[in-house]
């Protein structure tokens, strides 16, 4: 029986450059994108319910998945001064932990292969690159793509092209990711970041992780079109949550005697959609909305 063919197609134009082509975009057409970083899958405080419940509804809504680092925690190894035996899970504690994490990551993300397309690296994965010389997602990404999958390896920062295909006519919009930097303390929550970023880069979305905090504003901005238009559009911030609970029931660990609070879980889904209104040519709209808790 011949394989349905996709109405979108993947495509790496570089380590950190990739386009999602959408094709057959017509009166009624939607994509369901789920958008996440810092699962922290392998840690024991990982919240893997509410990880599942995400990835099980994104299989339900036939969305595609962009993971934008920290996938692995990835501290528990022989040589990390960070290391303890509470942090780390049974099936990972053996002498070949790298290994493992790998091997039980693949069988666990193994579902959700044909749709999980991109996963970025973020601080935790690049220090176990510059210590141990192994590079975890693309260790991972390729025993997914072995068993059939798709996913491939972004950069610490990068871009994603959605662009948009509707008879004659097509679209495109840019979304820059960067896992993230600083502490995010508690009083800017990593604010300061937004606009550290915008003043080099232009995007119609920004993504960040990192400081496990979570908020999406928009960011109104006009310019000239080639036509002498004022053009206005809205550049979409967007910093996704965390799966790991550090916080628990507040008793005693490194994250409550840091003075640290409860984080927000999860990520955001981003919502594709065709509305043709006021004659315009390509009618893509886009809308996010919080994954449940």
């Amino acid at each position: 029986m011949p394989t349905k063919k996709k109405p979108w197609k993947f495509i790496e134009k570089s380590g950190h450059v990739h386009e999602l082509q959408l094709h057959g975009i017509k009166k009624g057409w939607e994509q369901w994108i789920l958008l996440l970083a810092d699962e922290h899958w392998d840690n024991p405080k990982c919240n893997r319910d509410l990880l599942k419940k995400h990835y099980d509804q994104a299989v339900e809504r036939d969305a595609l998945i962009l993971s934008f680092g920290d996938l692995f925690c990835a501290m528990q190894g022989k040589f990390d001064k960070r290391s303890s035996k509470d942090d780390v899970r049974p099936e990972h504690q053996e002498g070949n932990y790298l290994d493992r994490l790998v091997e039980t990551a693949a069988e666990w993300y193994a579902p959700y292969a044909d749709r999980l397309l991109l996963i970025g690296q973020g601080n935790h994965e690049i220090s176990i690159l510059k210590h141990h010389e192994t590079n975890l997602l693309d260790r991972l990404a390729e025993r997914l793509r072995a068993g059939g999958g798709i996913t491939r390896t972004g950069g610490y920062a990068g871009w994603v092209r959605f662009h948009f295909f509707r008879g004659r006519h097509s679209h495109s919009q840019r979304l820059y990711y960067m896992h993230g930097f600083g502490g995010g303390g508690p009083v800017t929550q990593g604010k300061i970041d937004w606009n550290r970023l915008q003043t080099f880069v232009d995007a119609d979305i920004m993504i960040q992780g990192h400081v496990h905090y979570k908020e999406l504003f928009p960011v109104p901005r006009v310019s000239l079109s080639e036509t002498s238009n004022v053009v206005r559009k809205i550049m979409h911030m967007v910093r996704v949550g965390t799966y790991k609970d550090e916080y628990g029931t507040g008793g005693s660990n490194w994250h409550i005697e840091k003075g640290r609070g409860p984080r927000p879980m999860g990520g955001y889904w981003l919502r594709y959609y065709y509305k043709n209104e006021n004659g315009q040519d390509h009618g893509i709209h886009r809308e996010f909305t919080e994954t449940e808790t």
